[in-house]
Formats: C-alpha cells, structure tokens, sequence
C-alpha cells in the first residue's frame, strides 16, 4: 500500500452547482475527487478535467442515488475505482449533494412527487451512507446538504424542506453511531444560491436575486463557491471537533 498523501472526497451530483464548486475547492485544498453524475457525462469530465488542472486526481462514476438497488454495484466500482487510481481500498469524505428541486404547493403536491425527493433526498442519503461505510476510512468524513428552508419557510417549498428535515435529524443519528469509528458528521444548508437548480431562477432572474439579497445580510444571494468553500472549511482538520450539527450558509438571510 502507498504512503497516504492526498485525501479523497467522494461527491454526489458533482457535475455541476454546488458539487462541482466543491470539488474544485477540495481540490485547491489538496483533496482528489471522486464525482457522481446522474446524467451529462460531458459535464462530469470537464470537472474532472479542472481538477486535473488543479494538480488533483478524480474520477467521474455514474449513478442515480435515488435508485438505492444500484448503490451495491456502485460500492463494487468505486471499490476499484480507489484501487486503480490510488492503490486504496478507503477514501476520506462523504459529501452527500446530490439532488433535485421540487415548488409545489402544500395542497397541490402529488404522492409521486413526494416519493421522487424521498428516493433522492432521504432514502438515496441514509442507504448510499450505509452501503458505503465499509469503504469510508476511520477518522472520516461526512457532510450532508441540506438546505435553508428548514429555518425559514417559503410557499412552495413544505415537501422539500420536510425531506430536508430529516436529512438533518439523520445527520445528528449518524454522529453519534459513527462516533466510535472517529468519523464526524455534519449538516451543511444552503441559503438562496445562483445556481441551475430548480430551473436557474436565481441564476437567471435578477430581480428575485435582488429581493433576497435585500432580505441578507451580506447584500446578496449565495454563488456556488461559497458553497464549496464552506465545505471544504467542514471538512478541514482544524473542523475536527465539529460534529453532529448544521452549519447554515446563507450569508446571514432573514437574521
């Protein structure tokens, strides 16, 4: 086995948004990467690319988290994935990112749409986390994403929120059944971030970006990078003694 230098971080949904700013800024950090994509393969290896560039390594995997049947054939590729690109058989960080948005209103929401953020939020997370614990290394990592709304409300948002919900109760769970395996896991939530999530519309829609930022601290909405450095700050060595909890990243929205 060769001596460990670099950490690895593997990152749900890390082809664009949140979990490409992520990757970038472990990167910069010294962290190699392993990313999933769901879809846009070509996206996947433009990252994969940049952290190439970045003086890292990283592979790109295919997979649909919310297809938990899958999650076992995945364990077996990244198995051999750490094998071939590092001649290990652990990595160091879970970031669980992966997902998809859903604006419906409380009374219009369809059960299908309900089990659609269950498949990808909840059960993706909890059973991806659990197939995936034989391959996370002692003293590891892991960050789930969460999001704002489960501090503030905003019409539209209750399913996806209360899914979000339990990714945070999980979280604290995790802490502490992981704890003797000296793996910490924290929560991070995201404010209003310009993103193509969820359509784009605070990528693509100034004045919705500046009724929010109007409402934050800071004077504007979140960019991915602040995402991904926030993370990358969680899952630093001087974060040790961080643990079982959510960190809010929003700028300071509706203080």
């Amino acid at each position: 086995m060769t001596t460990r230098t670099r950490r690895i971080a593997l990152i749900t949904g890390a082809n664009r948004g949140l979990g490409r700013a992520t990757a970038l800024r472990l990167a910069e950090s010294g962290t190699d990467v392993v990313l999933t994509y769901r879809s846009h393969a070509e996206e996947a290896a433009a990252v994969v690319e940049a952290v190439t560039a970045l003086g890292g390594t990283a592979r790109a995997l295919r997979l649909d988290t919310g297809r938990v049947a899958d999650h076992g054939a995945f364990a077996d590729e990244l198995r051999a994935t750490l094998k071939e690109g590092w001649d290990r058989d652990t990595f160091d960080f879970l970031v669980n990112n992966a997902g998809t948005a859903l604006y419906r209103p409380f009374a219009e929401t369809s059960v299908e749409e309900l089990d659609a953020l269950l498949d990808v939020h909840f059960r993706g997370v909890f059973f991806l986390t659990q197939t995936l614990l034989p391959l996370l290394a002692d003293g590891g990592r892991v960050i789930n994403v969460s999001t704002g709304l489960t501090r503030f409300t905003n019409p539209g948002s209750s399913a996806y929120a209360a899914v979000k919900g339990a990714v945070e109760v999980l979280t604290r769970y995790l802490a502490k059944e992981l704890g003797p395996r000296g793996i910490r896991v924290n929560t991070v939530a995201p404010g209003p971030v310009a993103t193509d999530f969820g359509g784009g519309l605070l990528r693509d829609h100034a004045e919705t970006r500046a009724a929010l930022g109007a409402q934050t601290a800071l004077a504007r909405v979140g960019e991915p990078d602040d995402i991904g450095g926030v993370i990358t700050a969680v899952l630093s060595e001087g974060s040790g003694w961080l643990n079982g909890q959510r960190v809010e990243a929003s700028g300071g929205i509706f203080l």
